[in-house]
């Protein structure tokens, strides 16, 4: 089926009810500026993709990773983030579990040729969910 899709890319929106919040945790916490501002915040990511924060007055769900990002050292890049004062989720479910800001994932979703991923995951100043993944070879 060639719909376009296949040769298009992918680009993440999130809602923000407060841009100029938005706009200080990305550069405070994350050390991102955005490359466009008209319309809302929008960020190109050096390693490919983008993502863009778009005004609005609902509330980010919250109830499931919204974006992520894959990382050749999470442990570095959660360090990093900590230093930032990024403040990383507490996971304990059956088979999901944090151990210092970090879990391993196994078995139900894609690690690009890996067999897992060890990940971690984060609230941004509107509540959406952030993920930081590395593969598991």
């Amino acid at each position: 089926m060639g719909t376009g899709l296949e040769s298009g890319s992918v680009a993440t929106r999130l809602p923000a009810q407060d841009l100029e919040r938005a706009r200080r945790f990305s550069a405070e916490k994350l050390g991102l500026v955005p490359a466009e501002e008209p319309g809302g915040l929008l960020y190109v990511i050096g390693g490919g993709g983008a993502f863009a924060l778009f005004e609005s007055t609902g509330a980010a769900s919250g109830e499931s990773t919204q974006m992520g990002w894959e990382v050749a050292d999470i442990d570095a890049t959660v360090g990093e983030l900590r230093a930032h004062g990024v403040v990383f989720e507490v996971v304990d479910l059956p088979g999901l579990r944090t151990v210092d800001g970090i879990a391993r994932v196994e078995g139900n979703y894609p690690s690009k040729g890996g067999i897992g991923e060890r990940a971690a995951w984060f609230r941004d100043s509107e509540g959406n969910l952030i993920g930081v993944g590395q593969r598991v070879l």
